[in-house]
């Protein structure tokens, strides 16, 4: 095998991306879900589709709405750690980041009928945006700095 002079030869595979993009999008998607029926034991509120992809539902008027937004800020952190597991690259993280975020608008447009035109949306989403790509890049960066050890044998003091 010649040596190529990069610390890390990657090859383009579409279809890791996809399966990682998918996996992401499934773990941010069930967690989501399991915080929304916490918030219905805690808070009372109703269980259905439209507290994640309901537009009109992210809002600061009511308890529900803001909790919906907690939801969401708590879950960018969670989509850091599920970037940081299943990716591991600080060159990829804004990549991830943004695009389980584009999906998840265009699904929130599905199902709302509309494109979200509200500030708290959008003020919303960007946050989740920017807190799961630095956080994804911080905790990728600590694991690729990490020491790489050389040899495999115990020391031995010359």
């Amino acid at each position: 095998m010649p040596l190529s002079g990069s610390f890390r030869h990657s090859v383009w595979d579409p279809a890791l991306i996809i399966a990682q993009i998918v996996a992401i999008q499934c773990i941010m998607y069930f967690f989501t879900g399991l915080l929304i029926l916490l918030m219905h034991f805690l808070v009372g509120a109703h269980l259905s589709l439209d507290c994640v992809y309901k537009i009109e539902e992210l809002n600061l008027k009511g308890v529900i709405g803001r909790t919906i937004i907690a939801i969401f800020l708590i879950i960018a952190l969670l989509n850091a750690a599920s970037i940081w597991f299943l990716v591991g690259r600080t060159k990829l993280c804004l990549d991830f980041s943004t695009t389980i975020h584009i999906l998840h608008l265009l699904f929130c447009w599905h199902y709302s009928g509309f494109f979200p035109k509200t500030a708290t949306w959008w003020i919303t989403n960007i946050l989740c945006v920017a807190i799961t790509c630095v956080c994804a890049e911080f905790l990728c960066l600590r694991s690729e700095m990490k020491a790489i050890p050389i040899g495999g044998g115990p020391k031995v003091d010359l």
